[in-house]
């Protein structure tokens, strides 16, 4: 299938002869498009089939330039623009070289041949570093990016660095966080209380020591605090979540090295090269049926979940770390759940002194916390989950039909998976993952963020920009801070971000299907189809309603959706001849359940596909209670049977939109239920159905585009089955790449929508 591919690069790029190399190496597999210099790096378009697409991006880290250094690569697929042959064009002139800030890169080869040759004078030193690669982002303290302007403005060079940096023909020339023993940073090993128990080679030695033993190890990262383990033991990993408050949400793991994962899990070579990149992210990869017989990873580590979060070692010290372990380790948020990663020792200390043992910190400061970001491949495309480090601040470019708005905004995003994100011309900024508004030190963090951004920038935003739900801390802000305030209805900045990242055109119809949303109706939203021209918002289809008992403690316990649902569809035939549905609740909570309904007390109606998720997940016997954010989905989804292909019976009917009737879905499952059918079964069925859903609405809709957002569409099984069942009828999907689907998505379309809506109000739907 014929596709454009649009890729930025940035790096040591430009007069290494990049763009005569891009040229060559396209010709020679047949593609069409163009290369260009720009102020902001090296852009490329290409058009050819999807599959040589995928390999020409392998082929340009594999086989670039000597002298060319690739600091960051990110790419977007589009629709076919028409190339008729592959041409070199006249370099851009417009954008603001400076106004750019590089991410955090992986430490790169030179550097570590040089920390491992015993005969260099940077031999074994975990702050080694060069032009290209090391901290940006987390030691930038204002712009121009200079060393007085960062972090490293206390180290003072040394005569051999200082010659380096001054040095044209250096590898070091202008390395703003050039260090080596004798003049930077160095690493010390403390316990919970502060004591100094071993400084530099000596620390790191303990440190290892400590892991090996069993110890947790609070180390003191590139953009904060990460908590190691040992990821083969039951005893230390029960420890840990029990410190740290996360019962069972999957964990992240660090491997020393590319051929230790491909023992564990299936790797591609897509994902390879994610793993390898400068970005260096966390990859969610499938494991591989059975155990390791040289590797183990304990079952505690991500429970019932056949995926794993992976990650190769990025800094210096890392690399160290990982070549002594020689095994696995949990590599965790310096945190407790739902808090900030720690970034300073005095947080540290205080917020991990009950859960780590040992302190490997050392004396660079981390500026601003940055998380590591978490990516997947998905039907052949990168999928972002969390942007973070590697990625933020890069911007993401909008359709010059924004041009028109000269204004600076700022959108504080939502409550969720927060982020924020500032526009500058056609350039929108967003910021690295913040995390759930739901703490004291997550809203500190979040205020930190924009001042940061719009200091870093040097912007004065006239407009701040949020979602709709009066009660977000985001929402109330933006509402506070005695500028222009917009509100954006959360599932409409779902579709505008994805349609401004894939750079559509004409009307779509949008898919928005999440756990929670505040709609425009005042009632909670989750299963929306809007038709959107990139101006104005058509609410054409939604699923229908039930009640939520409890409200957002449903989000915690599915059994409640359960409940929700089956009235629905008994009534108050739920409590007397149906009572035996309801056996999940004691008899006393049966009692408040039925005033609660019957009564309408703290049961809000939602159309969320996140909630009937969990109703289904509980009413299987799956799932009852939610220990993470869509723990009862994803179990679901995990059992679904690859092989099955049916579906479930369900209606549409007209009232003010086209409403999506899911009763006879539930009544069917109850009735396989009946009949001894597997879960296996029944969920691939229900997976099915909520793709015959979105096909149906598309017919009715008229339409030949559709856009996919959400947070439902982190489900492999949903996405690659509506993909799939979409094109094959001739139609064009777009989803999400270098934007979050979830709600880490929602600042780049409150800024999306909003310049795009300059005269129409968010508010309402036509």
């Amino acid at each position: 299938m014929q596709t454009r591919i649009s890729i930025v690069i940035r790096g040591a790029v430009q007069g290494v002869g990049f763009r005569p190399f891009i040229f060559r190496l396209a010709s020679s597999m047949g593609l069409n498009g163009f290369v260009l210099n720009s102020p902001q790096g090296v852009f490329i378009e290409a058009e050819g089939d999807k599959i040589v697409l995928d390999n020409f991006i392998i082929r340009i880290g594999n086989e670039k330039p000597v002298n060319s250094i690739i600091q960051s690569m990110e790419f977007t697929y589009l629709d076919p623009a028409g190339y008729e042959k592959f041409e070199i064009r006249e370099s851009g002139k417009n954008g603001k070289a400076s106004a750019f800030i590089l991410p955090d890169i992986a430490v790169c080869k030179e550097c570590l041949d040089e920390m491992n040759n015993p005969y260099d004078r940077r031999y074994l030193y975990p702050f080694i570093n060069c032009t290209h690669c090391g901290p940006r982002f987390s030691i930038i303290e204002s712009l121009p990016y200079d060393r007085p302007n960062t972090s490293m403005s206390s180290f003072g060079m040394c005569d051999k660095c200082l010659a380096e940096y001054n040095d044209p023909s250096n590898r070091r020339f202008h390395a703003q966080p050039i260090a080596c023993p004798d003049c930077g940073p160095h690493i010390e090993l403390t316990d919970r209380n502060r004591k100094i128990l071993s400084v530099k080679l000596d620390a790191l030695k303990q440190a290892v020591n400590s892991v090996l033993e069993g110890s947790i190890l609070a180390l003191k990262g590139l953009g904060g605090y990460q908590l190691i383990c040992r990821a083969d033991d039951e005893r230390i990993i029960r420890n840990l979540r029990e410190k740290k408050h996360r019962n069972e949400k999957p964990f992240a793991l660090m491997f020393p090295e590319i051929n230790s994962i491909k023992e564990v899990c299936q790797v591609s070579p897509l994902e390879e090269r994610l793993l390898s990149s400068p970005e260096s992210p966390i990859v969610l990869l499938k494991r591989k049926p059975g155990e390791s017989f040289n590797i183990k990873i304990d079952g505690l580590t991500a429970p019932g979940n056949p995926y794993l979060g992976i990650m190769l070692p990025y800094t210096p010290l890392h690399h160290l770390l990982m070549d002594n372990l020689k095994i696995p380790v949990i590599a965790t948020s310096g945190n407790l759940s739902e808090e900030p990663i720690c970034i300073n020792e005095e947080e540290a200390f205080n917020r991990l002194h009950d859960i780590a043992d040992y302190f490997l910190i050392h004396n660079r400061p981390v500026v601003r916390l940055v998380d590591d970001s978490i990516v997947r491949i998905i039907s052949g495309r990168e999928m972002m989950i969390r942007r973070a480090r590697g990625y933020a601040p890069l911007p993401i470019r909008l359709n010059n039909k924004y041009n028109d708005d000269c204004k600076n905004h700022l959108a504080a995003g939502g409550h969720l998976k927060n982020n924020i994100a500032v526009s500058s011309g056609n350039n929108v900024f967003v910021s690295q993952h913040i995390g759930d508004l739901s703490t004291e030190e997550a809203y500190k963090t979040f205020i930190n963020v924009i001042k940061d951004f719009t200091k870093m920038y040097g912007l004065n935003p006239q407009t701040i920009i949020s979602d709709l739900h009066p009660d977000y801390m985001s929402t109330k802000y933006a509402d506070a801070a005695g500028r222009e305030s917009i509100h954006v209805q959360h599932h409409q900045a779902h579709i505008a971000s994805c349609y401004a990242e894939n750079r559509t055109e004409g009307k779509v119809l949008g898919v928005s299907w999440d756990g929670t949303g505040y709609g425009t109706d005042g009632t909670i939203w989750g299963g929306e189809f809007f038709i959107y021209d990139g101006e104005k918002f058509l609410h054409f289809a939604q699923l229908e309603q039930f009640c939520l008992p409890g409200g957002d403690l449903a989000v915690k316990e599915p059994r409640r959706s359960a409940a929700g649902v089956l009235h629905k569809i008994y009534g108050d035939d739920l409590f007397t001849a149906n009572k035996k549905m309801l056996n999940n609740f004691t008899e006393h909570e049966q009692i408040l359940l039925e005033q609660m309904i019957r009564k309408k007390i703290n049961c809000p109606l939602t159309s969320s596909v996140g909630r009937l998720f969990d109703a289904v997940s509980s009413i299987t016997g799956i799932s009852q209670c939610s220990n993470f954010e869509g723990q009862a989905a994803m179990m679901l989804e995990f059992v679904a049977d690859e092989n099955e292909l049916d579906s479930y019976p369900f209606d549409v009917f007209e009232e003010e939109k086209k409403i999506i009737r899911w009763q006879p879905v539930i009544i069917s499952i109850l009735t396989d239920m009946g009949n001894g059918i597997s879960n296996q079964v029944i969920s691939a069925k229900f997976h099915n159905t909520l793709v015959k859903m979105i096909l149906e609405v598309l017919k009715l809709s008229g339409l030949q585009k559709v856009v996919l957002s959400g947070g439902c569409f982190q489900n492999v099984f949903l996405l690659e089955r509506t993909i799939m069942e979409l094109e094959s009828g001739g139609y064009t999907v777009y989803r999400h790449q270098r934007i979050p689907t979830n709600d880490g998505g929602i600042s780049f379309g409150q800024i999306a929508a909003a310049i795009s809506s300059t005269k129409i109000s968010l508010l309402k739907t036509e």
